[in-house]
């Protein structure tokens, strides 16, 4: 029998039982909508951080102090960066600009309005470094944080809940109890991996760590690099200086750690890619009850077709004709489900992202593998049955229908 014929026999013999066909492609369909849903859900959280983090450029260096070690425990964070070592980073070369910077909580109040936020004492660079572009007024300069002068730049979050639709801009607000002037208000950027600059109260370094909070230690230092090649080289220049500042001595752990944006991309798709393949791995388990289900009904139109096997058989059909026919049955319904799933997930995905507010990115190879899946699991699970009814003695089988 050619192949040709051997499908339309098998399109036949499904169409003429829909609803079985139906309800067999059914745990396909989940499986394989499952599937896509999660892959796009986490594709697409994986491309938003990925976004966030080259948002910020992926020519960034960030300082930070090292941890304190009690025996096997880091407890406590160590507070060893301090203003100089900002003044001797810039000296290095392939810095293009350089920002320190220190974090406090406080109450910021504007007339009957006040809220709890973190303010950041920073330099003049930071705005350029971050990538953060002032809406309305200006950001600071370095006459600004010489001179020790009470302003601040907030977030546009911050300006809408002590201002409401009003200019915020010449204002005076009190931090922690301190007057300050607005002369700047952020463009609204949104989240930003783990915090938002539209809930930003910046001021200048020098204030914050004078008469505001009154501590020398910095929290962290931004360096921007020349150009991206040049990040491990300044990396370790920056290391080499902070060692020799604090005086560390040879086999001495660091009291500091260099991080690079590209570290972070890494750590985080390699966070992102563990979490979707569990999810996935999860998901796929759907796919194999709906082999599983593939095989229970192929198994039982073996057996209500027993007299239709027989009759072939005794008018010529080969033993192979009949294993490709209920092959090619099972193959056909796992790729239908398989296709159907995929127009399920894809919208399930959209549908969810949109309700959720989050980003979803269906990966090419989603699509590949789902189809690839489906005629998989059509055929593993489709050979014990088409095996089953090629196996059938004709005069058997004529006797027992």
């Amino acid at each position: 029998m050619l192949l040709r014929e051997t499908i339309r026999t098998a399109l036949r013999s499904l169409l003429s039982h829909r609803m079985r066909t139906a309800l067999t492609a059914l745990g396909m369909v989940i499986g394989v909508a499952a599937v896509i849903a999660v892959l796009a859900i986490g594709e697409g959280a994986k491309s938003s951080v990925e976004g966030h983090i080259r948002s910020l450029g992926t020519n960034l260096l960030s300082v930070r102090p090292g941890r304190r070690v009690a025996g096997p425990v880091r407890v406590g964070r160590v507070d060893t960066l301090v203003r100089g070592d900002v003044d001797a980073i810039a000296e290095l070369p392939g810095v293009a600009a350089v920002s320190g910077e220190t974090a406090g909580s406080g109450q910021v109040k504007h007339r009957e309005n006040n809220l709890s936020a973190t303010v950041y004492g920073v330099t003049e660079d930071y705005l350029a470094i971050r990538n953060l572009a002032v809406a309305r007024g200006i950001g600071f300069g370095e006459a600004d944080d010489r001179q020790r002068r009470r302003v601040a730049v907030i977030g546009a979050e911050v300006a809408m809940e002590l201002f409401g639709g009003r200019p915020a801009l010449g204002e005076r607000i009190q931090i922690a109890g301190q007057g300050f002037t607005v002369v700047g208000v952020l463009e609204a950027k949104g989240d930003m991996g783990f915090s938002s600059p539209d809930e930003y109260v910046l001021v200048p370094l020098s204030v914050h760590q004078g008469s505001l909070f009154g501590s020398d230690a910095l929290s962290s230092i931004s360096v921007q690099v020349e150009r991206e090649e040049l990040s491990d080289e300044v990396q370790e220049r920056i290391e080499q200086l902070l060692r020799l500042r604090h005086r560390l001595a040879v086999g001495e752990d660091d009291d500091f750690e260099v991080r690079s944006q590209t570290e972070m991309l890494e750590t985080m798709g390699a966070v992102t890619g563990t979490f979707s393949a569990l999810l996935g791995s999860v998901a796929a388990v759907s796919l194999l009850v709906g082999g599983i289900g593939i095989m229970n009904i192929m198994l039982v139109s073996v057996r209500e077709r027993t007299r239709e096997i027989g009759v072939r058989m005794a008018v010529g059909a080969r033993r192979r004709d009949i294993l490709m026919q209920f092959l090619v049955e099972s193959i056909v319904v796992s790729v239908f489900g398989g296709l159907l799933g995929i127009a399920l997930g894809t919208g399930a995905a959209l549908l969810i992202a949109r309700l959720g507010q989050w980003e979803a990115v269906v990966p090419t190879y989603a699509y590949t593998l789902a189809l690839g899946v489906s005629v998989f699991i059509g055929i593993v699970f489709g050979v014990g049955p088409a095996r089953r009814a090629a196996r059938l003695d004709p005069v058997e089988a004529l006797r027992n229908a």
